[in-house]
């Protein structure tokens, strides 16, 4: 069936003639066609309506362009086999996986190479239909979509449990719903990713990894590994806090296992158009300064070139600061810009579960996947190219960084508040307090200016000086290194309360940043960066709100105008 249309332009009449087509199709194979699924970008086929209804959500949000097999709307999918090359279709073997469930039974054949047998086992229970002469959905299947509905909805896990128990009574005798959530879970983590639960000190210290694995109270502040019950009583065996890690080694393997995957991991390099107009990481100068200064790396087009996202949410969807649970988020460069910030492809590698955000100590943290990094550099790792089908020896390098301000400073070691806020400027940041607002003032921005231009001259617009000092050049990484290098930084809070005054020096760096030991990491033009999201939302509603007069949102207020 052609599906070209679906990445048409929404006001074309192909467009207009692929979501008939589509509509027709779905109404064919619908049993209520006033309950067909929304395959929108905005519902994701998590909603259902009627035809009308539906129509009218293609015009106005487009067709989501990652639905590539109308699997919820009667089209057969077609699974490749990952024990051989020959597909499996028919309508007796019940293959009706989406895409994220295809992947997810191939990286369980990835974890589960070594005993085919036990592989099978567990696939041949997910592709169980969901109950006798059910050809909608699978056991696996039908848990992606709960699953997803429970997310969307945040519903408690108790919940989710009545919830299955009553569809399971819905639904015909010897069907294989699960009837609890304990028992969806079992079901579902079998064809999950691996992942390792490191302990870590309550005061963000250590993790008790490495030479601290086998303590049981931290060599630092001297906290207890072990949660306290009542009356202060230890939980042995119970951890006070836990950093869950998904090591990102494995999951880059089975990138390249997948055929279609492997060949466009090579898309920077093979299809890519150079015209000097920069629409991609690729077309970088950043990206260019790897190539320049370690050929022997940019020889092998099927290096990865990484960025880690981190930043602090509330996992109960409370407008709060109370709980804060720290999700680091790896991003491949070496995708096509329409594909490498896909949720399919952005890798949950740490997170670093709260209540208490880490702040500076998240360094601590990092130390796993930073080990793996300084790994994929220096050695790299086998990996099999399912596209051009051999083996070959893959490394990755960490090319940035991306946070917004607060966490830029926690990522980079620098000050980002107080008169030395700016990581530019640094020490010769122009700041003064004021005295109404009660806020610093960042001024000294006529340095950025050409140095004819008129504004320059000026006074009384300004702060009734003229300005002929040039502008701060950005410190590179070599020198920033050597600034940080002696900093001798104590990591865990209570530490933090005993050195609070040592940080409120005029130094503007509070310790060497964790990413200093990747080889390459000096030598970087750029190693950490802020995202667009806070700057649009944060400093132009500012903007906005004070040029409209917005109530609520202006700053032009009393305290203002007598500064």
């Amino acid at each position: 069936m052609d599906k070209a249309w679906m990445s048409k332009n929404g006001l074309s009449h192909e467009y207009e003639a692929g979501v008939e087509s589509f509509l027709q199709f779905a109404m064919q194979n619908a049993n209520d066609p006033n309950e067909i699924p929304f395959p929108c970008t905005r519902c994701g086929n998590l909603q259902m309506k009627d035809v009308r209804t539906i129509r009218a959500h293609l015009c106005c949000n487009g067709m989501d362009l990652t639905y590539h097999t109308w699997i919820w709307h009667g089209e057969r999918s077609t699974v490749k086999n990952p024990m051989n090359d020959s597909d499996q279709v028919g309508p007796d073997e019940h293959k009706y996986f989406a895409e994220e469930t295809i992947d997810m039974v191939h990286d369980a054949y990835d974890s589960y190479a070594e005993n085919p047998s036990q592989f099978h086992k567990i696939l041949e229970d997910a592709e169980k239909p969901l109950y006798s002469g059910c050809t909608k959905f699978t056991k696996l299947t039908a848990l992606v979509k709960l699953f997803n509905l429970k997310a969307k909805y945040s519903w408690s896990d108790k919940s989710f449990t009545d919830l299955l128990s009553l569809l399971g009574e819905m639904l015909p005798d010897h069907n294989e719903l699960p009837l609890s959530y304990y028992d969806a879970k079992k079901s579902f983590s079998a064809l999950g990713m691996n992942y390792v639960k490191i302990h870590a000190c309550p005061n963000d210290c250590i993790l008790y990894r490495k030479e601290f694995e086998d303590l049981s109270n931290c060599p630092i502040c001297g906290m207890s590994r072990w949660k306290l019950g009542n009356n202060s009583v230890v939980n042995e065996g119970i951890p006070a806090k836990v950093l869950w890690y998904f090591p990102p080694i494995p999951r880059f393997q089975r990138l390249f296992r997948n055929k279609e995957v492997s060949k466009e991991l090579t898309w920077h390099a093979d299809k890519r158009i150079c015209d000097g107009y920069l629409r991609h990481p690729a077309d970088s100068p950043a990206w260019k300064v790897v190539d320049q200064k370690w050929p022997d790396f940019a020889s092998e087009s099927r290096n990865l070139r990484l960025a880690i996202s981190a930043d602090g949410i509330n996992p109960h969807s409370l407008m709060s600061s109370a709980y804060s649970c720290w999700p680091v988020v790896m991003i491949t460069y070496n995708l096509p810009p329409w594909l490498c910030m896909k949720r399919k492809f952005m890798m949950l590698s740490l997170l670093i579960y709260g209540p208490k955000q880490p702040g500076n100590d998240i360094y601590v943290y990092l130390a796993p996947l930073v080990d793996e990094l300084k790994c994929l550099w220096e050695i790299g790792v086998d990996a099999y190219d399912a596209y051009r089908k051999e083996y070959f020896s893959l490394r990755a390098v960490l090319l940035w960084t991306i946070n917004d301000f607060p966490a830029y400073g926690n990522m980079s070691g620098c000050v980002v508040k107080g008169y030395q806020a700016c990581p530019i400027c640094g020490e010769e940041t122009y700041s003064t307090r004021l005295k109404h607002s009660r806020k610093i003032l960042y001024i000294g921005h006529r340095r950025f200016l050409p140095r004819n231009h008129p504004y320059r001259r000026q006074k009384k617009a300004f702060n009734g000086k003229q300005e002929f000092n040039p502008a701060p050049k950005p410190l590179t990484g070599l020198e920033v290194l050597e600034r940080v290098d002696k900093i001798n930084y104590r990591s865990g809070k209570m530490s933090g309360k005993l050195q609070r005054e040592e940080l409120e020096t005029k130094s503007c760096w509070k310790r060497k940043s964790i990413f200093f030991e990747l080889e390459y990491w000096k030598h970087l033009h750029v190693r950490h960066v802020l995202d667009a999201m806070h700057i649009e939302k944060n400093v132009c509603e500012s903007l906005i709100g004070t040029l409209l007069n917005v109530p609520g949102k202006t700053k032009d207020g009393v305290a203002a105008r007598l500064d």
